[in-house]
């Protein structure tokens, strides 16, 4: 019957299939319940965003998803492959990558370094080769030199690549961030407030890079943001959480008129 339904599939339908899938995630911390059975799809090429009040449990389902911590209960699939309660490793591997609300990195490498650090496919890591076949190392540190650098022009980082991480301004660790997840060719990049604590203006232009990746370079993005500017003008669909459950899912302009989103950031109407 599978089979079959497969078969009946047309092509744009197949192509339309989530490329990660939550369902009925749970997770409790010292009996309060911070997720409470969370659902929903993230389909290929979207910037899906992940809203909700404050304690709606976002953070704790991104911790979830990407291993930090292990759901309970519920599933995580990602192209069709079940990721839950995989180590960090074992999910980054898959492709699916994330970033932190506070970026964190080493002070004392320069953001090139930063960027080579978490190239992916490293063989000079590995003894053997380092000592048998130094010109395989060689090489593949010569085509990542080449990627962090065209990674650090796409970001306008370039002017800073010899800069330690330490003395880069809020904005741009934001946008290391992103460089960072981008050095291990991701399939999915969970992006944990990308625009938190930034200046409005660099706020619009981590927006702007964000778009650019996904029309560009046909990459898909979950974002946990508070920022409703910056979802209204980048995000579609927008997943709503209250209370550590999924409350409703559509455009901005759909979710914003909807009296149980407006509830549960402003308060039960009279």
């Amino acid at each position: 019957m599978v089979t079959e339904a497969l078969a009946a599939t047309s092509p744009m339908e197949q192509t339309a299939r989530p490329l990660m899938q939550v369902r009925d995630l749970r997770r409790s911390f010292y009996g309060v319940q911070a997720l409470n059975g969370v659902s929903f799809d993230v389909t290929p090429g979207t910037i899906t965003a992940l809203i909700g009040p404050n304690g709606a449990g976002k953070t704790t389902a991104f911790n979830c998803i990407s291993g930090v911590i292990p759901p309970e209960s519920g599933s995580v699939t990602f192209e069709g492959h079940d990721i839950t309660g995989l180590t960090p490793d074992r999910i980054h591997g898959h492709g699916v990558v994330r970033t932190f609300q506070i970026a964190r990195g080493f002070p004392t490498l320069t953001v090139l370094e930063t960027l080579l650090l978490h190239g992916e496919a490293q063989p000079g890591e590995s003894m053997l080769t380092a000592l048998f076949s130094p010109g395989t190392a060689r090489a593949r540190e010569a085509e990542l030199l080449d990627r962090a650098q065209i990674i650090a022009r796409r970001l306008k980082l370039d002017h800073v690549l010899e800069n330690l991480t330490d003395a880069l301004s809020g904005g741009q660790k934001k946008l290391l961030e992103i460089g960072r997840a981008l050095m291990a060719r991701p399939k999915l990049i969970l992006l944990d407030e990308p625009v938190a604590g930034v200046n409005p203006t660099l706020s619009l232009e981590i927006a702007e890079r964000i778009q650019q990746l996904r029309e560009e370079d046909d990459l898909t993005f979950l974002i946990v943001e508070h920022d409703m500017d910056v979802v209204a003008r980048i995000c579609d669909p927008v997943v709503v959480m209250a209370q550590g459950t999924t409350l409703t899912q559509g455009s901005f302009a759909e979710i914003s008129a909807d009296h149980a989103v407006q509830d549960a950031y402003l308060g039960t109407r009279s």
